[in-house]
C-alpha cells in the first residue's frame, strides 16, 4: 500500500478531513432536525410507518451519482445539493430508530408520568426522548458512518472533503492519491463509530440497563 501522499502531504489532508467533517455533521444536523418530529410521529400514529419508511427507503436506494446529477440543475454545483443528498439518505436510519426508541419506552412508566399530571408533549421530552437515547444515538451513529462515506462522492459536484483525493487521483492516475484518500475516509468513520459506541454507554438509560 503506498502511502508517500498521505505523509507527504499531511497538511492538506487534514484540511480535507476536517471539510469532510464539516460537510458530514451540517447534513447530519439538518436530518436530525428533520427526522426528529418524523420518527416521534411514526412513534405516535403507527399506521404511517409502511408509507413514510416506504418512501424514504425508496429514496435511499436511489444512486448516488444519479441523485446528485438531478438536482445540479435546481441547486447548482458545491455544498448544496450535496447536504440535500445527504440528508435525504440519513432519514432512513434516523426515523427508524427514533421512532422504535419512542415504542420501546415501558407504557408503565408512561402511565406513571401521565399520573403525575404530565401532559403529552411534557412526557415526551422529559420521560421517552431520554429513555429513548441509546436507540436513538445508535441511528445517529450508523446515519454519521453512512454520511462520511457517502460524503465521498459528493467531491464529484465539487462539495469538497476528502473524495477530491480519491476524484484527482483517479483523473491523474496517482495511485497514492487515492490510497491516502481511502484510508483516511475509512480512519474518519472508524473514529466516528467509535465516538458514538462509547457516547452509548455514557447514557443515563444505557447505564441503568447494565445495571440492571
Amino acid at each position: 500500500m503506498n502511502l508517500n501522499y498521505l505523509f507527504d502531504n499531511w497538511r492538506r489532508v487534514a484540511e480535507l478531513t476536517v471539510d469532510h467533517l464539516v460537510l458530514s455533521a451540517t447534513a447530519l444536523g439538518i436530518a436530525f432536525l428533520i427526522a426528529l418530529p418524523l420518527g416521534v410521529a411514526l412513534a405516535t400514529w403507527t399506521r404511517l410507518s409502511l408509507p413514510m419508511l416506504g418512501i424514504l427507503g425508496i429514496i435511499y436506494t436511489i444512486p448516488s451519482l444519479a441523485f446528485l446529477a438531478f438536482l445540479i440543475p435546481s441547486l447548482g454545483l458545491g455544498r448544496k445539493p450535496a447536504i440535500a443528498v445527504l440528508v435525504a439518505y440519513a432519514q432512513v436510519a434516523l426515523v427508524r430508530n427514533i421512532a422504535i426508541g419512542l415504542r420501546g419506552v415501558d407504557p408503565a412508566i408512561l402511565e406513571a408520568a401521565a399520573g403525575c399530571g404530565m401532559s403529552p408533549l411534557r412526557s415526551l421530552v422529559s420521560v421517552r426522548i431520554p429513555l429513548a437515547l441509546p436507540v436513538v444515538v445508535a441511528g445517529l451513529r450508523i446515519a454519521a458512518v453512512t454520511t462520511i462515506s457517502l460524503a465521498t462522492i459528493t467531491a464529484w459536484i465539487a462539495a469538497g472533503g476528502l473524495g477530491t483525493l480519491m476524484f484527482d487521483g483517479l483523473a491523474r492516475q496517482n495511485q497514492s492519491m487515492i490510497v491516502a484518500g481511502a484510508v483516511t475516509i475509512a480512519a474518519l468513520a472508524l473514529v466516528v463509530d467509535a465516538a458514538f459506541r462509547i457516547l452509548e454507554r455514557m447514557l443515563p438509560a444505557s447505564r441503568a440497563r447494565a445495571a440492571g
